[in-house]
């Protein structure tokens, strides 16, 4: 992202990475509808009751002053503080062996084992917020996955032991249960009513450790795309920094609308534009937490991706809407089916879906073993496919695409296609190559329309218009058996590195064609002039 990058509101060496905003992971989808179970009433009282304890402000219903409601929300809002053990592959000096009494090197080995730093446990620290009496709090996955030990702490100092329920990686919410019997007076609740883009919100947690902070914004927007699969975000511009993760985003009633996860700062410090996780998602994720101690979805199997024009035309469709079967995942669901790659996924259950993210939303809210059919469009018809489903495996075992090729430099040149900016040979003969199937590319031209559709060197050409090539000559044939039957763009099939998606390349008449079209025009008019 050129202007800046997304950065998770995390702390010391729990931050996430950067990530750009790109299209939805494959599979993940948003949970379900499943609501909390009954909890006591809690001691906030609704916005009218709000309303009229504070006096009026510049705007109709705003209050003049916030701290009403951070004196109601902050004695709610913990500091989540961990501790993991050293990183794995750190040398101590217990762990290495010792020599034999008489061994020459003894003494420098002994030296040597005296130097090694001991593994140290590291540290981190975010925020929550308690969600019932008897102690549950949530926060963020990434606050508490992996950890030894984690410790809450309360403002007013009051500090206690607590365990993970359950935690969910795809939507970054982690479930934890204080070790404690002690009923708490302070909770807060998740808002059912999505709020509006201008409603005013109050973040709160505990920002470079500072814990208690309130910041005040509004939200800016909804439903926004970050990049991290295909989860939609609230976005709000109060401040939001690192620590402020798993914080609440609270509105004037003093209800949860969301949770804090991640930032927009070309520098990792706010520039007041935070993202959290809407309130509606965090309490279907919560509920199965607490419930079974983990989030169960449903698994199509596929990698999918946008439809564009190019490829919509290339398919025959009239409109770019749709999930395009990019690839069937071996093992999976979907490969039990009739589903097949360049296929688009126009409906599930008889419901639309106009996108990939739409598409992993619905079928990841249905329960593993369900039934999902499908209206899928295939060679200019469409047909219904039922693919049984299988429950979403976790990140570390979900099978990964096979594919990628080396970008070493190489001098290796092969059929050149002048008019589309490509230089192909055989896969196989790439350097570096993992893969024996498909065209390598080569070379591809900077202002080319190949160039401008984001193919690169070492990226492999699979198939052209559904038919497997092996060699530039099967491309090349591809692509003039699309010109002959009028087609504005050819679809390929390409797999770059660990990913496979399908490309509508668009493709003008050959030179060669052009020229031959115009002898045959001249041809023509002569014969008429002869007669």
């Amino acid at each position: 992202m050129a202007t800046g990058q997304l950065e998770d509101a995390r702390i010391g060496k729990r931050a996430y990475g950067r990530v750009k905003s790109a299209g939805a992971f494959l599979g993940a989808g948003l949970l379900g509808a499943g609501l909390l179970t009954a909890m006591p009433a809690m001691p906030f009282h609704g916005g009218a009751a709000f309303a009229q304890e504070a006096r009026q402000g510049p705007l109709p219903g705003s209050p003049p002053t916030f701290a009403d409601l951070a004196d109601k929300v902050r004695p709610a809002v913990v500091s989540v503080n961990v501790k993991s053990r050293g990183a794995a592959g750190e040398t101590s000096q217990r762990d290495l062996p010792d020599l034999p009494p008489d061994h020459p090197l003894r003494e420098f080995f002994d030296q040597f084992k005296h130097n090694q730093p001991e593994r140290r446990p590291s540290r981190a620290q975010g925020s929550g917020f308690l969600i019932s009496p008897d102690g549950y709090v949530v926060t963020n996955h990434h606050v508490a996955d992996k950890v030894d030990e984690i410790e809450i702490t309360f403002e007013n100092e009051e500090k206690y032991k607590a365990k993970v329920v359950g935690s969910d990686a795809r939507t970054d919410i982690a479930l934890l249960k204080i070790d404690s019997k002690k009923k708490f007076d302070n909770w807060l609740e998740f808002e059912d009513t999505p709020p509006r883009v201008g409603d005013w919100v109050l973040a709160v947690g505990n920002p470079f450790g500072l814990g208690g902070t309130v910041t005040a914004g509004i939200v800016s927007a909804n439903g926004r795309d970050i990049g991290s699969g295909p989860y939609d975000f609230l976005q709000i511009d109060a401040a939001v920094n690192r620590g402020n993760s798993g914080g609440p985003a609270v509105d004037l009633k003093g209800r949860v609308v969301g949770v804090n996860t991640a930032i927009y700062s070309p520098s990792g410090g706010s520039v007041g534009i935070a993202f959290a996780i809407p309130a509606s998602t965090a309490k279907d994720v919560v509920d199965k937490l607490r419930d079974k101690g983990k989030v169960s979805s449903g698994w199509l199997g596929v990698q999918i991706q946008n439809l564009d024009e190019n490829i919509a035309e290339s398919q025959g469709l009239k409109t770019a809407k749709g999930a395009l079967v990019a690839k069937i995942i071996a093992d999976g669901p979907a490969a039990k089916s009739e589903l097949k790659a360049r296929d688009v996924i126009q409906q599930v259950n008889g419901r639309s879906v106009s996108n990939s993210r739409e598409l992993a939303r619905t079928i990841a809210a249905l329960p593993p073993g369900a039934d999902a059919k499908l209206r899928v469009f295939r060679n200019g018809e469409e047909r219904e496919v039922t693919v049984k489903l299988g429950e979403f495996p976790a990140n570390d075992k979900l099978a990964s695409l096979q594919g990628g090729n080396d970008d070493s430099d190489s001098s290796a040149s092969g059929k050149e296609l002048e008019d589309l900016g490509l230089t192909l040979i055989p896969a196989p003969e790439f350097p570096g190559a993992k893969t024996k199937e498909g065209v390598a590319i080569v070379n591809v031209d900077p202002n080319s329309k190949a160039a401008d559709q984001g193919l690169r060197r070492g990226d492999v050409i699979v198939e052209v218009n559904g038919k497997t090539v092996s060699s530039p000559d099967d491309v090349v044939d591809g692509i003039r058996d699309a010109r002959q039957k009028n087609k504005k763009n050819v679809l390929l099939q390409v797999r770059s590195r660990d990913q496979q998606r399908f490309i509508g390349l668009p493709i003008d008449k050959s030179d060669e064609d052009k020229e031959s079209e115009a002898k045959e025009s001249t041809g023509s008019d002569k014969s008429k002039g002869k007669r």
